[in-house]
């Protein structure tokens, strides 16, 4: 048969194959996709979904959650003080905004009004109640909001990032004067838990639920008639995508609540991180807790200022491991110009840590009355330090200005102290805004104790020394809530360091263990000027630390702290705290198989048995074989044709295995 008729043959049933399968391929495609199993009442089954978790009941104010024991939706114990202080902030702030429309508040455990948010003199009270009743006779009664009420003229409400829901719920239930509540979260989990906290908690007239991204939710509520009268912003980690947002959904005058979980960015161990997050550059100092404050607050004035709008902070707390600000915006495009003037850069050096500030602008009066505003002068420090001679390091912009406002802080502690069963955490917040009133307010930043000490290796003076000196150079001092050895002074750093050289006089160090460039050496070789006097003075021991008020938490639970992030269908909580602690610290490589591993130390030679000095034998995980070693162009045995090697006589090396003095 020729090869023409082979190839014909052999090519027709594959021709005949090849269009039986495209026929059944077309059938298929026509036919379409196999559909799903329809259920009896006519609808498809819904995606199969893990088993349900069991949930976990967590009781916390007057609200009551239920939340999955795995880690699907975030929750952490540990804010129940950010939570409470929260509440009391926004009562506070409630009781202002709606106090100039003519409602009153009713805080449950609370006395009257006037009690609480009044401080005038009995003559002038009396004066102020017979005004009120003449307006109540002529008028209608007082109108009041109370808890737990929808209010037509409250506060409107969203917190952004709601998770469980428990903050909405929290305010729903303890915040009154409220219109509505917003608890919005992306996670379609969230959402529905959300959902089922509401239902249980009997708030479903005032907490509403809602699903989508924060920004754009915010991005949505930009005209003034939609705008929300507080937005409370607790991300995970950073809130800087959020704050553009934030600053134009919130009302004018409106009450803006922020967190930041992300000390490690603000505290200074990623400078350029949190350049790119906050637009300032944060430095590794022991007043870093109050920078990261000031670099928030300079983020969302920054922010605000992209809208002829600027904030005006009432109250900024570093607390745990997170830090806190409450801020009000308000809209003006004249007030928005000093916005310059109230940033600053920092120079701090790294030998001794003094600090100098310099504004970015100036603001001035001309003979007219008129604010001039304009470029300021420095800098406020020369190349080297004058007082050890190092470098200085430069940070920020910060804000420069105070961060508290000390009489809304006043009315908040009058309020909380006056109702203590409100909140479980009472005794803490209570603390904490007495340190916060008893603190300098134009003052930024501040020294530590036992930094100052350690600088000059002398011994640490008492805090009440240290103080009593500051008051008897005619200088302020004050404590901080975000430090317990804070030392917090107007006094320029050539007076604190002369005041240190006396205490050094008293506690004398050895010099001739100091080395020539150590910033001690060079800042004890200067003779004080002045002339410190460490005898204890009343006014020097605050008031918050003569009533023993608990201002600085300790740690009351094991892995106190920030929790893993939420993941849909991820581990429980407990498992993950579990797996962190057993790898902490350790490398993620699999174990290595105990064969493997003597097999590979037999390759490593015995230094005690060349030594002489093994006395395990053949029990030993080292080699015990004198093995030559073997020459290669990669790796001689001697580096010059002056060296040799000495090699006790074996056979294998007398074979050849010896480098000579002239091999390379």
């Amino acid at each position: 048969m020729s090869r023409a008729r082979t190839v014909l043959c052999l090519s027709r049933p594959l021709r005949l194959a090849r269009s039986l399968c495209r026929a059944q391929f077309m059938e298929r495609k026509a036919q379409g996709p196999p559909s799903p199993p329809v259920m009896e009442n006519g609808t498809q089954p819904c995606e199969e979904r893990p088993p349900a978790v069991p949930a976990a009941t967590v009781t916390e104010g007057a609200a009551k959650i239920a939340f999955p024991s795995a880690n699907e939706v975030f929750y952490n114990p540990v804010q129940e003080f950010n939570r409470d202080l929260t509440c009391a902030v926004i009562t506070e702030f409630a009781r202002i905004h709606l106090g100039a429309k003519g409602i009153q508040i009713k805080v449950p455990g609370e006395k009257d009004l006037e009690n609480v948010a009044v401080s005038l003199s009995e003559q002038e009270e009396g004066k102020a109640e017979q005004k009120e009743n003449e307006t109540v006779a002529q008028g209608n009664q007082a109108r009041t909001a109370a808890v737990g009420e929808i209010c037509e003229e409250g506060l409107r409400v969203l917190e952004g990032l709601a998770a469980s829901g428990l903050r909405s719920i929290r305010f729903a239930l303890e915040v009154p004067g409220l219109q509505c509540v917003v608890a919005n979260d992306a996670s379609a989990r969230a959402v529905e838990l959300i959902h089922r906290n509401v239902q249980l908690n009997g708030v479903a007239h005032l907490v509403q639920p809602s699903q989508a991204d924060a920004r754009m939710l915010m991005y949505q509520h930009q005209k003034v008639p939609e705008r929300f009268d507080v937005i409370d912003l607790d991300p995970y980690g950073s809130p800087a995508p959020f704050l553009d947002a934030a600053v134009q959904a919130v009302s004018d005058g409106g009450l803006l609540c922020v967190t930041c979980t992300d000390m490690a960015v603000l505290a200074g161990n990623s400078g350029e991180t949190c350049y790119s997050k906050y637009g300032a550059m944060a430095l590794k100092s022991r007043a870093c807790h109050e920078m990261a404050l000031r670099i928030v607050l300079h983020s969302l004035d920054l922010h605000a200022n992209c809208y002829q709008r600027f904030i005006v902070p009432l109250l900024s707390i570093s607390a745990d491991f997170y830090v806190r600000v409450f801020v009000r915006v308000f809209t003006g495009q004249a007030k928005v110009k000093s916005s310059a003037s109230k940033q600053a850069l920092v120079f701090q050096c790294v030998g001794c840590g003094a600090f100098y500030l310099q504004r970015l602008g100036k603001a001035s009066r001309d003979p007219g009355g008129r604010v001039k505003f304009s470029a300021a002068c420095g800098p406020p420090v020369t190349p080297e330090c004058e007082h050890c001679g190092q470098r200085h390091q430069l940070g920020g912009p910060m804000w420069a200005e105070p961060i508290h406002d000390l009489d809304f802080v006043g009315r908040v502690l009058e309020a909380v102290t006056a109702n203590p069963g409100r909140f479980h955490t009472s005794k803490r917040i209570q603390g904490v805004l007495s340190v916060v009133s008893e603190e300098l307010p134009d003052v930024p930043l501040y020294y530590t104790l036992d930094h100052l000490s350690s600088t000059i290796h002398c011994n640490t003076p008492r805090l009440l020394q240290l103080r009593s000196a500051l008051l008897h150079a005619g200088f302020r001092v004050s404590l901080s809530h975000a430090c317990k050895n804070a030392v917090k002074t107007d006094a320029p750093p050539v007076a604190l360091w002369d005041i240190m050289r006396c205490w050094e006089k008293e506690c004398p160090v050895k010099r001739e263990r100091l080395s020539q460039s150590s910033p001690a050496f060079r800042i004890l070789a200067v003779e004080p000027r002045l002339k410190a006097n460490f005898n204890i003075r009343e006014d020097a021991n605050p008031s918050s630390r003569q009533r023993g008020l608990k201002r600085f938490q300790a740690n009351p639970e094991a892995n106190w702290g920030p929790r893993p992030r939420a993941r849909p269908g991820g581990k429980a909580a407990s498992e993950g705290l579990v797996a962190r602690r057993l790898l902490q610290k350790k490398r993620k490589e699999p174990a290595e198989d105990p064969a493997q591993r003597a097999a590979r130390l037999k390759t490593f030679p015995c230094k005690r048995f060349k030594e002489g000095t093994c006395q395990r034998g053949d029990q030993c995980c080292y080699s015990h074989s004198p093995a030559a070693p073997v020459a290669s162009a990669d790796n001689p045995l001697t580096d010059c044709p002056e060296t040799t090697t000495k090699i006790s006589p074996e056979p294998e090396a007398a074979d050849g295995g010896i480098a000579g003095p002239g091999v390379d």
